[in-house]
């Protein structure tokens, strides 16, 4: 029977989230089997950026999409390494999940027996470690740089077995090992975004296979695919869902995934975009455009005429003290009708008037007011009709189990327990 297997995970951090166009493999596998669980931890405001700084940390992320989605579509690449090649050199595109507002951490033994909590990544693809615990691995030769929006790593590049798990087991893994870095306070990254993402990050190879491209080709899982699991949670740390690779644990959908084909409009095409509508109650608020899924964004980003339309529609008032977020009264929440994303041939997937609030909970976590009413819903900060219009972020993925397809080229979504609860 094929396999996959599946990893427990809150994401906020996906691919774009990943943030590369994935390279689709053309042969079809069996069926996956059954799937197998890993916990990991999620905290919520644990990024570099601090606590209440979700929106900043917001922003930040995508500067750095809009800034690699210019050089992609100019057709602008490289990397540290790239450039020393007398290849043209690109700005710093891949964003790590310390400049989130939600990060994510999984316990993994590289080479002997030494385990480390390392950040899921799926901005970026290189897996590194450093810095908290010694690797005394000797088969490294050459180096490796990478930078982020958060800061920057380098140091030698080695080979060794990487386990996620005992059904997780990479043979023969290449992986950085760190000897200076700024902007990080863990023992590494594991960077599950897509392959183009490496290039330029190592001297001896144009690219490096992620762990996920080396669990496909060596056999452990039938499908490079990972599914996304969420549950609201009302935690500043929690274990509360699951990063699948090579499927879908259908133990958590409410109904079958439907599937769409990723969007081929430049430059949303470069990362897991997708075409989609945005309504407000009866109103379209965004026509068809091109935007992105991302599990690394935290909030819903629409564009700006979008923007103003949900706004004048909710009364929502800026907060500009504290948050960086949209606030409401009792009595505009009461009256909240659910946002609308009609998602190319996938159909339409609504976020309900408690799943467009931020949990009043953890209010105070992002700088906010323990009373107040705080919506998900962002300013992108650009027009529509730019070919990225929009980010379907974590507030959003949350509410739904989302599949990143890269052998068949399509993004798949599915309501589940949790779509319509009223958590928040």
């Amino acid at each position: 029977m094929a396999r996959f297997i599946t990893i427990a995970a809150v994401l906020a951090a996906m691919t774009v989230s990943a943030l590369a166009s994935p390279s689709a493999h053309k042969e079809e596998r069996a069926t996956p089997g059954k799937a197998k669980t890993l916990p990991f931890t999620a905290k919520v405001g644990s990024g570099k950026l601090g606590v209440s700084n979700i929106a900043a940390a917001d922003r930040a992320r995508i500067a750095h999409i809009k800034s690699d989605a210019a050089l992609r579509k100019a057709g602008v690449k490289g990397g540290a390494f790239g450039s020393k090649k007398g290849k043209k050199s690109r700005a710093e595109f891949s964003v790590a999940a310390t400049n989130a507002a939600v990060t994510y951490t999984a316990p993994v033994v590289v080479g002997g027996g030494v385990t480390r909590d390392l950040l899921i990544d799926t901005g970026s693809s290189n897996t590194w470690i450093g810095f908290l615990q010694e690797y005394d691995g000797t088969d490294c030769s050459g180096e490796f740089e990478v930078s982020y929006g958060s800061g920057f790593v380098f140091g030698e590049e080695c080979f060794d077995e990487v386990r996620l798990s005992d059904d997780l087991v990479i043979a023969n893994q290449s992986f950085g090992v760190a000897e200076f870095g700024d902007g990080f306070s863990q023992d590494g990254i594991l960077g599950i975004g897509p392959v183009d993402l490496t290039e330029g990050t190592t001297s001896d190879f144009d690219t490096v296979p992620t762990v996920t491209d080396n669990l496909f080709a060596q056999g452990t899982i039938d499908v490079e695919s990972i599914g996304v699991f969420y549950a609201p949670t009302t935690e500043e740390s929690v274990t509360n869902g699951e990063l699948t690779f090579g499927g879908a644990d259908e133990s958590k959908l409410s109904k079958s995934i439907a599937y769409t084909p990723l969007t081929t409009t430049e430059p949303a095409t470069f990362y897991w975009g997708v075409d989609q509508t945005v309504a407000y109650g009866d109103s379209e608020i965004l026509p068809l455009s091109a935007g992105i899924v991302d599990t690394g964004t935290t909030l819903v980003y629409l564009a700006t005429d979008a923007y103003d339309k949900y706004v004048a529609a909710t009364g929502a008032v800026y907060d500009d003290q504290s948050t960086g977020l949209l606030a409401i009264t009792e009595a505009q929440f009461e009256a909240l009708q659910p946002l609308t994303f009609n998602i190319g041939s996938a159909g339409s997937y609504s976020l309900s008037p408690n799943a467009q609030i931020w949990p009043r909970a953890l209010n105070e976590a992002i700088g906010g007011n323990s009373s107040a009413i705080y919506l998900v819903v962002a300013d992108f900060g650009s027009p529509s009709g730019e070919g990225l219009d929009f980010i379907d972020g974590y507030t959003f993925l949350e509410r739904y189990y989302t599949v990143y397809d890269t052998t068949n080229g399509q993004f798949g979504i599915a309501p589940t327990e949790f779509t319509d609860a009223t958590t928040n």
